[in-house]
């Protein structure tokens, strides 16, 4: 990329990042956390190079095409929420463990369900699962609000603070059981789980507006599990089956135990 490129995509990128934060903010929104200043872009060393490249071969590649899914993929520092021991494989194609028998979801899932979402940039969205806040600060440069549930404390502390740290100050996270959602929040535009429930929460599904999206893995871990978008409508819901994923067990709710 020359240099003039470059500088005509970064006006271009804070023009429109203006402009959204001015309507996100007359619709209530913290407007994004795009023009805040994190560690990502194009001029962090060697990483803005693996993660370019993370887009163009395992992303783009398999058919995600979301501008602005490409572009948080791009900037967001993936290195920065796995593990110290861990962050040389941070860009590879696969789920890294984060502790506690937790993953980070493969880079192509998180674009491909951030893009299968469909998020507008005023949009309020609830993620059920925060484990590093990779998914969460993804989902920040996207919309104009993120609350993020986590069930494990330990996880929650850490994803709270790293995520503040690096300047995501559009994610509120809290410790809770995922079935039950955030009711006072709601309704949501979004919902993303990034845990396997065995049925459909119901709960969440009340908790999204009408119009409202829900992206979710439904299944055993050890049998089928099926990613679904899940719209709600005047009179019930629409159900689109994605593709087979694999995550782990969503945790909590009733008959289940943490």
């Amino acid at each position: 990329m020359t240099k003039r490129l470059r500088a005509l995509r970064e006006a271009r990128r804070v023009a429109v990042c203006a402009i959204l934060g001015v309507v996100a903010m007359a619709a209530g929104g913290a407007g994004g956390s795009c023009g805040m200043s994190h560690p990502n872009g194009e001029n962090d060393g060697p990483e803005a190079s693996l993660r370019r490249r993370m887009v163009r071969e395992q992303i783009v590649a398999r058919g995600v095409e979301d501008p602005r899914v490409l572009d948080a993929m791009e900037r967001v520092p993936r290195h920065l929420f796995v593990p110290e021991d861990l962050r040389a494989r941070a860009y590879d194609d696969g789920p890294l463990p984060i502790g506690g028998g937790q993953t980070i979801s493969q880079p192509y899932i998180v674009a491909f369900m951030s893009e299968a979402l469909r998020t507008r940039p005023g949009d309020r969205v609830l993620e059920i699962g925060t484990g590093s806040g990779y998914q969460a600060a993804v989902l920040a440069t996207l919309v104009a609000q993120v609350y993020s549930i986590e069930i494990r404390p330990d996880l929650a502390r850490q994803a709270a603070d790293r995520l503040q740290k690096l300047g995501y100050g559009n994610v509120m996270v809290r410790t809770g059981d995922g079935h039950l959602g955030w009711p006072e929040q709601a309704p949501f535009d979004a919902i993303i789980v990034t845990a396997a429930p065995t049925e459909l929460p119901q709960r969440l599904v009340e908790q999204l507006r009408p119009g409202g999206r829900m992206v979710i893995p439904i299944g055993l871990e050890e049998g089928d599990q099926r990613l679904v978008r899940i719209t709600r409508t005047e009179t019930g819901v629409e159900r689109d089956t994605l593709l087979p994923v694999r995550f782990v067990p969503m945790t909590g709710g009733p008959g289940r135990t943490d």
